[in-house]
C-alpha cells in the first residue's frame, strides 16, 4: 500500500533531454508552479524548488542561473540574484524568504518530481 500512495505523488514533467543542462523548467504541479533543473557537474541530477521567488514576487526561479556558492548547488534569482539552494529551497542572503523543495528523479528518460 505505501508503494501505491508513493507512486500516486510522483508526476512526470518532461524528457531529461528537453532540459538544456544547467538551466530549469517551469511545470505546474497540483496547481503550483515548480522550478525543475538539470544540473550537470561531477554527475547529471535533477533537482526542484517552489518557482515563486519571495523576493520579489514573482515567479521567476526557473529562469535563474545555476551554478555553486560556497560548496552548495544554488540558483540565482535572475531578479534580485539572492542564492537559493536547489537540496533545500534555503534562500542563502534571507532563510526566512525560502522556498518549498520536493523530491525529484530520473527514470526511462523522464524527468519525475513528487509533490
Amino acid at each position: 500500500m505505501h508503494r501505491d500512495i508513493e507512486l500516486t505523488n510522483w508526476t512526470a514533467v518532461c524528457p531529461l533531454d528537453e532540459i538544456v543542462p544547467n538551466t530549469g523548467v517551469c511545470a505546474l504541479l497540483k496547481g503550483e508552479q515548480v522550478a525543475v533543473f538539470h544540473v550537470l557537474d561531477a554527475e547529471e541530477r535533477v533537482f526542484a524548488i517552489g518557482n515563486y521567488d519571495p523576493n520579489s514576487g514573482v515567479s521567476v526561479l526557473s529562469r535563474g542561473l545555476v551554478g555553486s556558492l560556497g560548496g552548495r548547488i544554488v540558483v540565482a534569482s535572475p531578479i534580485y540574484k539572492q542564492h537559493f539552494d536547489l537540496f533545500t529551497g534555503e534562500c542563502l542572503e534571507a532563510p526566512e524568504h525560502s522556498v518549498p523543495s520536493y523530491r525529484a528523479r530520473v527514470e526511462d528518460g523522464k524527468v519525475w518530481v513528487c509533490a
